[in-house]
Parts: structure tokens; C-alpha cells; sequence
């Protein structure tokens, strides 16, 4: 039911209680700017909204966090205003590449490649991690660009320009690309080493090239558990190796002897101790 304040329509809940809907029509597109307790609130929404969209002065400095519009409802103005691209979520564009705002003081930067994923989910944060819903998993967004989930910045992964809320594909350079390698350098000789988790870090064996050490990681897990290691290891995947090459590489690999030798320790029963699921 439409109030006699412009933009404002009055809206019952299950309960019975009032509350009031705030909305704008630009371009010929109707947009919701949200839900509000009062119907003062849901003008005032309303008026802000149409001064965004026809004040140019208006940028996402301007924003102040007293007054009814949402942050990310003002970016997606901005932006709507400015590229005459509605998206519902805090996207600004530029000419080559976009800018998600997750708050007025923190800002990602992602190539234009990304728009269609992001105008369409949601980034969360929790715990210092940045994740989107996904076919109903939590996706950490650094997974889309080659970073494990438990990648070191500057071991495994590093931000070229050192920014690490720039998100372009340029800017992320991926050092350690598989589970339990890494790269090291021996009297300016550069190796890779394998190395594989189960009560401690047990040392697989150090390689000549990447992909060898990575498959050594593989070849350590089914060793692992033959010895009755219940531990669920995620194995490498090798792009664009044939299964005859990857099973000639795989068979002449040496791996250490403490991965050869491994057992798992009895507990008070004599049967073997079972390790936890990772």
C-alpha cells in the first residue's frame, strides 16, 4: 500500500506489525532500497537514493553510515548511476577492471573476467577469510585464483604489486602450486621438496622439478596408507600429463626411507592407532 510520502509503500508482516518498503524507478528500472521501521526512515532511503543517482557530485566518499541507505545499496547506485549497470551487489566498474566493496575502507580490485561471478555472489568475511556461498559450500575466493586454502603469503602465493586486496590475475603469482611442496634454494641451486603430515612432518624426499616432487607427495600417500595410516590425504593433481608418462615418473621416484619404513603405532590393544580426518 503506497503512503503519501513519494517512494514509501507500507507492508504487514506475519505478526500483524507495519513496516515500510522504500523503492525508485531510474532508467526504467525499478529498484528496492530496502526495508525500514518507520516511514520517515524508508523516505528518507528514498530520497538519498534519488540523490545519488541524479547528483553527480555524489561519490562513495560521500557515504555517511547515519543515514538510511546501506552501504553496498549506494555503491550499487553509484555504479548504476555512473556505468548504467544495475548489480545488486557493491560493484563499481572502471574501464578495465571493477572494485567490490566489502565496507568504505576496504576495497578488492578484480578483472573485468570476473564480473558475471561476483555480480552474482556475495563476498562474506570471517576469521580473516573471504568466501562466497556456492552451490550451497562456502568458496574461499582464493581458491578461483590457484591459492590453496592453507597457502603462506610469500611461500606459496604473493600479491606482485604487494597489495593483497588486489585480486586481478596479473597480480597473483603462485609459487607452490601442489600439497607438501615447496621450492628451495641450495647454494644458488634451486629444488623442490616434498614433505607429508601425519603425526609429524615427515620428509618425502627433495626433486629436481616441481611436478616430481609433487607426485612424490602422491606416491608417499598410497605408501602411507599400505602402512594403515587412516589420515585422508587430498593427492596432486597433474595437468596435462598422460597416465603413461605420470605412472613412468611416479614408479622412479625415490622416496625416503622414513616414509618406507612407516608404521603406525599400537595403541594399548596392539591394533593400530588411528589418526584423525583432515
Amino acid at each position: 500500500m503506497k503512503t503519501t510520502l513519494p517512494g514509501v509503500f507500507c507492508a504487514t508482516k506475519k505478526d500483524g506489525s507495519l513496516y515500510y518498503r522504500a523503492s525508485l524507478t531510474y532508467r526504467s528500472r525499478h529498484i528496492s532500497l530496502g526495508s525500514f521501521a518507520s516511514e520517515a526512515k524508508a523516505h528518507e532511503a528514498y530520497l538519498d537514493g534519488c540523490r545519488i543517482l541524479h547528483d553527480t557530485s555524489v561519490t562513495i566518499g560521500s557515504y555517511d553510515n547515519t543515514g538510511a541507505l546501506t552501504f553496498p545499496k549506494w555503491v550499487s547506485l553509484l555504479n548504476f548511476r555512473d556505468n548504467g549497470i544495475y548489480i545488486a551487489t557493491p560493484i563499481y566498474i572502471y574501464k578495465k577492471f571493477f572494485e567490490y566493496y566489502l565496507a568504505p575502507d576496504h576495497v578488492l580490485k578484480f578483472d573485468l573476467d570476473d564480473l558475471f561471478f561476483y555480480s552474482s555472489h556475495k563476498i562474506m568475511k570471517r576469521g580473516g577469510h573471504l568466501f562466497v556461498a556456492d552451490y550451497g559450500m562456502q568458496v574461499n575466493i582464493a581458491s578461483r585464483y590457484g591459492i590453496k586454502n592453507y597457502g603462506v603469503e610469500g611461500r606459496d602465493y604473493r600479491f606482485v604489486n604487494g597489495d593483497p586486496n588486489d585480486y586481478r590475475y596479473e597480480n597473483i603469482e603462485i609459487l607452490n602450486r601442489y600439497h607438501g611442496v615447496s621450492r628451495i634454494r641450495h647454494k644458488h641451486k634451486e629444488s623442490f621438496q616434498a614433505k607429508i603430515h601425519v603425526r609429524s612432518t615427515l620428509l618425502v624426499g627433495r626433486y629436481e622439478s616441481e611436478i616430481h616432487a609433487a607426485i612424490a607427495y602422491n606416491k608417499a600417500i598410497d605408501i602411507l596408507k599400505k602402512a594403515g595410516v587412516k589420515k585422508q590425504y587430498v593427492p596432486n593433481y597433474i595437468e596435462n600429463l598422460s597416465p603413461a608418462l605420470y605412472a613412468d615418473i611416479y614408479n622412479s621416484l625415490k622416496i625416503s626411507d622414513t616414509i618406507l619404513s612407516y608404521k603406525e603405532p599400537a595403541d594399548h590393544t596392539g591394533r593400530p592407532q588411528t589418526t584423525r580426518r583432515t
